[in-house]
C-alpha cells in the first residue's frame, strides 16, 4: 500500500504545544502524503489581517478561540490536507468533533525542548513570560489529558530530525486505523 491509499483521503490534524513541530512536520506530512497542507493560525492571520499576538491583545483569547473553532469547521470538510493546528485548539470541546473527523497526531515534546526551540519567538502570545519554562510546564499540564486523546502519540527528542519525526508518523498510522470489514453475507 503506498503512502496515498494509507488514510483513505482523510485529513491528519497535528496537535500538540507551540514548538512541537507541528508546521515543520505537517509540510513534510503533506509532501509524503500527497496531501496538501494548512496551518489554522496561518488561515486566522491571513482572513483576519491580523497576527495572533495582536488578536490576543485587541480581542482575547476567548474570542480567538472562537475564530480558530470556526477555521476548523471550514477545514474540515475538505479531504487530503495535513493540518498543523494551535497549541490550545483542543481546549474547546466542539473542536473535538471536527477534529474526530481526521486521524489526529500529538506530537509530545519534552518541556526543555520546547523551551530552547522557542527561545527567540516573541510571537506566542501564552509564553510572554518571564519565567518561559515554567509558564510551558503548567501549560502543558493543563492540556496534557487533552492532548492524550489523540489517535497517535509521537513522543519527540531532542536528536530527531523533522523529517525522522514525519516517517514516524506514517509508520505508525497503520496501527491505528480501522481494518476495512468485508461486508456481510446474507444467511437465507
Amino acid at each position: 500500500m503506498n503512502n496515498n491509499d494509507l488514510l483513505s483521503g482523510i485529513n491528519v490534524y497535528l496537535i500538540g504545544m507551540a514548538g512541537s513541530g507541528k508546521t515543520t512536520v505537517g509540510r513534510l506530512l503533506a509532501k509524503q502524503l500527497g496531501y496538501g497542507y494548512l496551518d489554522t493560525d496561518e488561515v486566522i492571520v491571513k482572513t483576519t489581517q491580523r497576527t495572533i499576538n495582536q488578536l490576543f491583545a485587541e480581542i482575547g483569547e476567548d474570542e480567538f478561540r472562537q475564530i480558530e473553532s470556526e477555521v476548523l469547521a471550514q477545514v474540515c470538510a475538505y479531504t487530503r490536507l495535513s493540518i498543523a493546528t494551535g497549541g490550545g485548539i483542543i481546549l474547546r470541546q466542539e473542536n473535538w468533533s471536527y477534529l474526530h473527523h481526521g486521524l489526529i497526531v500529538w506530537l509530545d515534546v519534552p518541556v526543555e525542548l520546547l523551551n530552547s526551540r522557542l527561545a527567540e519567538d516573541t510571537t506566542r502570545p501564552l509564553l510572554q513570560d518571564s519565567d518561559r519554562i515554567s509558564k510551558l510546564q503548567s501549560l502543558l499540564e493543563q492540556r496534557q489529558s487533552l492532548y492524550a486523546q489523540a489517535d497517535l502519540r509521537i513522543t519527540v527528542s531532542e536528536d530527531e530530525t523533522p523529517e525522522q519525526v514525519a516517517t514516524r508518523v506514517i509508520e505508525a498510522i497503520p496501527s491505528v486505523l480501522k481494518p476495512k470489514i468485508a461486508p456481510r453475507k446474507e444467511l437465507k
